[in-house]
C-alpha cells in the first residue's frame, strides 16, 4: 500500500492561492433520525392500495424514461414506422439470442432509433396437435422467445443501447412483436 506524501511548499502555496476566494458552504441542519417504534406498541398495517396494472400496450420494463410522452403516444397508436425488423420465428433460443444481440448492435451502429423484433405469440392450445400424454413441459416451453426477448434486452450487453421496449401496435404484429426504441448517440 502506498504511503501518503506531504505536499511541497510550492504545491501548498498554489493550493492556498487557488482557494483564497472560496467561501465555506452554510452548514445544513441535521434531521433527527427516526427511531424504531417501541415494541410495546402494536404496529399499524400499511394502508391498502390497489396494485398498479400495466397498460396492455406496454411491457413493463425499467427503461420507460428513455422516450417522451409524444413519442410514446405515437408508438402506442402505431404511427411510427420501424426502421428495421428482425424475425425470430423458428430459431432456437440460443440462435435467437445471438441474432438479437447482433441485430441491436448493428442497428445502433447504423444510428437507427426504432426497430421491430418479431417473436411470435407462441403456440396456443387449440393450434397444437394433440399429444397422447402431457409431460408438464408444454406450458413452460410455449412462447419462450416472447418471454425471453425483453430479458435479453435488459442484460448489460444491450441495456445501454435500449431506451424503451414495448409491445408493438396491431399493424406491426401486436402481441407477437416488440418495438425497441434505441438511445441517441
Amino acid at each position: 500500500m502506498a504511503s501518503k506524501r506531504e505536499p511541497t511548499g510550492d504545491e501548498r502555496e498554489l493550493f492556498e492561492t487557488a482557494l483564497a476566494d472560496a467561501v465555506p458552504l452554510k452548514a445544513q441542519p441535521r434531521r433527527p433520525r427516526k427511531s424504531a417504534a417501541p415494541k410495546s406498541r402494536a404496529a399499524k398495517p400499511p394502508p391498502q392500495t390497489p396494485p398498479e396494472t400495466p397498460r396492455p400496450a406496454q411491457i413493463p420494463t425499467r427503461r420507460t424514461a428513455g422516450i417522451d410522452g409524444n413519442t410514446a403516444d405515437r408508438l402506442r397508436r402505431g404511427l411510427l414506422e420501424p426502421q428495421a425488423r428482425l424475425d425470430l420465428h423458428g430459431l432456437s433460443e440460443h440462435a435467437a439470442h445471438a441474432a438479437l444481440v447482433t441485430f441491436v448492435r448493428g442497428a445502433k451502429l447504423r444510428r437507427l432509433r426504432l426497430v421491430l423484433i418479431v417473436t411470435g405469440k407462441g403456440a396456443s392450445r387449440k393450434n397444437e396437435r394433440e399429444e397422447p400424454f402431457d409431460l408438464g413441459l408444454d406450458m413452460r416451453m410455449r412462447g419462450i422467445l416472447r418471454s425471453m426477448t425483453p430479458r435479453w434486452l435488459a442484460e448489460p450487453g444491450l441495456a445501454e443501447f435500449v431506451a424503451d421496449v414495448r409491445e408493438a401496435h396491431r399493424r406491426h404484429g401486436g402481441g407477437g412483436a416488440l418495438y425497441v426504441y434505441l438511445r441517441k448517440g
